[in-house]
């Protein structure tokens, strides 16, 4: 079993960007202890005659067939928008350099 020390406590706490007090600190470690220990259990299970799960149902890329449908024209779009130069939307810049 992993040991489970108040620096592996610390370091996820970092990870995590969370601050704990000694007190929680214990509470965690022992949290962590039951579910290393819990998670530990799957090692007793035989499972030499499993095959690997790929997916979780038989079903796989059940996708619709593409069907081209009625849309709206560049137009009628460029109606509903806030700002545009006629054939393209224009928005705010986001990224500066």
């Amino acid at each position: 079993m992993v040991e489970i020390t108040n620096k592996l406590v610390d370091d996820l706490a970092h990870l995590s960007r969370l601050t704990f007090n000694e007190e929680e600190k214990e509470a965690i470690k022992s949290d962590l202890k039951e579910m290393i220990s819990f998670v530990e259990k799957l090692n007793e299970v035989d499972t030499s005659d499993v095959e690997p799960l790929l997916h979780i149902t038989p079903h796989q890329n059940i996708l619709r067939d593409d069907v081209v449908e009625g849309s709206i024209t560049r137009e009628e779009a460029l109606r509903n928008v806030p700002n545009t130069d006629g054939e393209y939307i224009l928005v705010p810049k986001v990224i500066k350099k």
